[in-house]
């Protein structure tokens, strides 16, 4: 069993969307084999900003990163999610 660390970028519909509501939702919404390590609010460009969050992702399971990124993406109020590292530990 190996393991993945990978940082996703969860932008949001607009900035009117609650971050911190978006940040709350994550650790009930990630799929079994993987973990929630850190989430961060950084800003974007012209008021937007992005959520960026960092798991560790049991590798046993082919199909684990397309399960968590539909899950990231059924986040009401997230536009968009992309991975922007990953590292095999």
């Amino acid at each position: 069993m190996g393991q993945i660390v990978a940082a996703y970028d969860l932008m949001p519909e607009s900035t009117e969307i609650d971050l911190d509501a978006v940040v709350k939702t994550i650790p009930g919404i990630i799929p079994a084999g993987v973990k929630l390590l850190e989430t961060k609010i950084e800003p974007v460009a012209f008021g937007l900003k992005k959520v960026n969050a960092g798991f560790v992702i049991d590798d046993s399971d082919d199909s684990i990163g397309g399960e968590l990124e539909k899950a990231l993406n059924s986040i009401p109020g997230v536009e968009n999610v992309e991975c922007v590292s990953s590292t095999v530990l």
